[in-house]
């Protein structure tokens, strides 16, 4: 192989890891190595982590769910939300949506709200999902890209699925891009449940059904 196609390869090769990593990627992500500010790595996502300090938002999050439901965000300031971003046909959104429903339903008392944003799928492919793996939070369904933008403004959303995990005031306090490690997201959940702030009333977990 001739010295002018190595680059080439390297490239191509580079971007199919990258590919592998989650659904979709652009090449704006941050890399797996740590930083002062990175607190966690998972073996499937990258984990980055903000101190209190350094957290950007609040995040004005809403639209409607399968059932035309409008869910908003900002009606869980004082609570820590989790953000997920998936589609059906997606193998990582398949493969962590079991976690996902543990930690929202193990959490919920505790004062966590889990929502998901939905940009590819119709409503009925997005609630046949939840039917499946029995989803007890919301999904936003963003046919007009509304709510990735919303998250675009405040946090880089370079993969899905991404999950971003808000602190009581709203402000983005994590950001894993592809296929979450449910210890790193319940660690990240129990360090922000403990920063204080009074829980709202949540009787069913994360305040809604899909």
């Amino acid at each position: 192989m001739g010295r002018s196609r190595r680059p080439f390869v390297a490239g191509a090769l580079a971007g199919l890891v990258a590919l592998l990593a989650a659904c979709s990627t652009t090449p704006a992500g941050p890399t797996a190595t740590s930083s002062t500010d990175t607190g966690y790595t998972s073996a499937d996502g990258t984990t980055k982590t903000w101190p209190v300090g350094r957290r950007t938002g609040p995040v004005a999050l809403a639209g409607k769910d399968a059932d035309g439901t409008t869910r908003d965000v900002t009606a869980w300031r004082g609570d820590v939300v989790l953000v997920n971003t998936w589609y059906a046909a997606c193998p990582p959104c398949r493969a962590e949506a079991p976690d996902l429903v543990a930690i929202a339903n193990d959490d919920a008392p505790r004062g966590l709200h889990v929502i998901g944003v939905n940009s590819t799928d119709a409503a009925g492919t997005a609630a046949a999902f939840a039917r499946q793996f029995s989803v007890p939070y919301p999904t936003i369904i963003d046919s007009d890209g509304s709510a990735i933008a919303a998250l675009q403004g405040v946090v880089p959303v370079n993969a899905v699925p991404t999950t971003v995990l808000l602190d009581r005031q709203g402000r983005v306090a994590a950001r894993i891009l592809g296929r979450v490690d449910p210890s790193t997201v319940r660690s990240i959940v129990d360090q922000l449940l403990a920063e204080g702030g009074a829980p709202s009333a949540s009787p069913t977990p994360s305040a809604g059904t899909p």
